[in-house]
């Protein structure tokens, strides 16, 4: 495991989210309700949880109508513009991205091929084309 979750990490993400991370036992958890939407979900980040026969990140988001998981996660951008973080994993050149909205909305991109983050948007097609888009924003930090 190359990557594992920090303190700064956590108030990097607790900042743009506009949330505090909460420690409770082996993860952080951030709780975030828009009042507008009345959208509320739940974000947990396990810092080097051991999956199976493998150790890494896993993120795991709560809503009313979903649970979502992120495994081996390697990575994350935390946009205060956008208000969004993006957290991601590669392996075998896919990439799978969580992103988590300060308005407690929340987008789950998996199995991604990564050349697909570089292409030419307009020649993609509207159902490829957005998976693409959001991810690509955090091709920078993917190596």
């Amino acid at each position: 495991m190359s990557f594992e979750f920090k303190s700064k990490d956590i108030e990097s993400i607790g900042s743009v989210l506009k949330a505090k991370g909460v420690k409770r036992g082996n993860f952080y958890r951030f709780d975030l309700f828009d009042k507008k939407s009345k959208r509320k979900l739940a974000v947990e980040i396990y810092p080097s949880l051991k999956t199976g026969r493998q150790k890494g990140n896993l993120i795991t988001v709560y809503t009313i109508n979903s649970h979502l998981q992120l495994h081996q996660c390697t990575g994350y951008l935390a946009s205060d513009l956008l208000g969004e973080v993006t957290f991601y994993s590669e392996a075998d050149g896919k990439i799978s991205g969580l992103i988590v909205e300060r308005e407690a909305g929340c987008s789950l991109y998996a199995n991604v091929d990564k050349s697909a983050l570089s292409g030419d948007f307009t020649r993609m097609g509207p159902e490829v084309m957005l998976s693409s888009i959001a991810l690509s924003l955090a091709e920078t930090s993917i190596k």
